[in-house]
């Protein structure tokens, strides 16, 4: 018997991670900001799908393999043959990163060519990260989360600024801000969105963007705060001896998202500890990160 289709979604870039370790020495790490998300939603134990394309070389293997060990339901991920896309990782710690990717396998997914009755289980689908800002493919994601909303899935967003987010990325942050139940963004995601030094003056323009929309806010070392509404809860950042930051904040969403589906009682301050708690396990460890619910659990329960 064929298995059930995943009632969580991440679409969007599965990529490399080209990871400097020395002089001359590089460490390549699978990764991808909505890749990484829908890693750490399998190994939570969530029944997840990620939705996206990667090269039929090495470095797509590598992606197919690993999103196998996730247990990511691999009828979602498509092949081609093109290159692959590559994150050059120059600096760990605060990450720094640059892309290469032309006319790579990523750009190339067609979400015509998903199974019949793919989406029919679908709770939560997750959008975000340098997908959304890389033609054709942001169009073909927009789409499908246009058609998932009408649909009645919940739309998670995770902006995850990178410089390649300029004034024509303003169109689909607005669209997918407008389209989202959830939005996840850092300080330092809003000073690039939205040009300015400001992080709370930026902020509030995102609100202004769907201001129904549940938005966590996440400050590093100054903790994070949930916004539903005009409620606001806060909760101080949890510590840790971090190995890097890279992944942690795609494993806070993941986490956000887990709670919310698996613990529906609970109130909110403790789904804000809880992402808050998948973050910075993420950080044990160097690169990104799926940390165990055992892990999370474990931070959780001691910032209670």
């Amino acid at each position: 018997m064929e298995a059930e289709f995943p009632v969580m979604l991440s679409a969007g870039e599965a990529l490399t991670d080209m990871i400097a370790c020395g002089p001359g020495q590089w460490r390549s790490v699978v990764g991808g900001s909505t890749w990484n998300v829908a890693r750490s939603m399998a190994k939570l134990g969530l029944a997840t799908g990620f939705a996206g394309a990667v090269s039929k070389d090495l470095f797509g293997q590598e992606l197919v393999r690993a999103s196998a060990d996730a247990g990511l339901d691999l009828r979602l991920l498509q092949q081609y043959d093109r290159p692959p896309l590559l994150a050059i990782v120059g600096e760990s710690t605060p990450p720094s990163y640059f892309f290469i990717g032309s006319d790579s396998a990523d750009l190339h997914f067609d979400p015509a060519q998903l199974p019949t009755g793919w989406s029919s289980r679908l709770q939560w689908a997750h959008f975000g990260g340098i997908s959304l800002a890389r033609q054709p493919l942001a169009g073909k994601l927009l789409s499908l989360a246009r058609q998932l909303k009408a649909q009645g899935v919940r739309i998670s967003y995770d902006p995850n600024f990178r410089n390649n987010m300029n004034a024509a990325y303003d169109p689909i942050l607005h669209e997918m801000g407008q389209l989202a139940d959830l939005i996840k963004v850092s300080d330092d995601d809003l000073r690039g969105l939205f040009r300015c030094q400001d992080a709370d003056q930026a902020f509030t323009q995102l609100r202004a963007i769907n201001p129904a929309a549940t938005v966590l806010y996440t400050r590093g070392e100054l903790g994070a705060s949930l916004h539903v509404a005009e409620l606001v809860w806060q909760a101080d950042a949890i510590k840790v001896t971090v190995a890097d930051t890279i992944g942690a904040g795609d494993a806070s969403i993941a986490g956000l998202l887990y709670s919310l589906t698996m613990h529906p009682e609970r109130e909110q301050t403790s789904h804000l500890r809880f992402s808050l708690a998948a973050g910075a396990a993420a950080c044990l460890a160097a690169g990104a990160q799926a940390p165990s619910l055992q892990q999370i659990e474990a931070l959780y329960n001691a910032s209670v």
